[in-house]
């Protein structure tokens, strides 16, 4: 839980330094995470765009899963089990770390 608190707190001093400059979260930018939204929340959430699946090949797999239980995500109203489902809607591998 330690660990989970530190990320956030990491992310959050990350979003202050950067300000008005372009957020970059697992080799996704802000397009990219902006693209895949619309696939991630609740209540009527839509398939992947081919931007969004652009973005996902693009983006390091790993990473974003160890955002799995953060609670980062939720504040982003982002259903991280939507998360997890878009790799494979873009007909990409799961990492076996997810």
């Amino acid at each position: 839980m330690a660990t989970g608190k530190f990320v956030v707190l990491m992310v959050m001093v990350a979003l202050m330094v950067e300000g008005s400059r372009a957020m970059t979260l697992c080799d996704m930018n802000d397009e990219g995470l902006e693209a895949c939204k619309p696939s991630v929340r609740q209540p009527n959430p839509v398939d992947p765009s081919p931007e969004c699946c652009k973005a996902l090949k693009g983006a390091d797999l790993p990473c974003l899963c160890s955002y799995e239980n953060s609670v980062w995500l939720g504040s982003l109203g982002i259903d991280p089990k939507l998360a997890l489902d878009l790799p494979p809607k873009c007909k990409l591998q799961m990492p076996s770390v997810c």
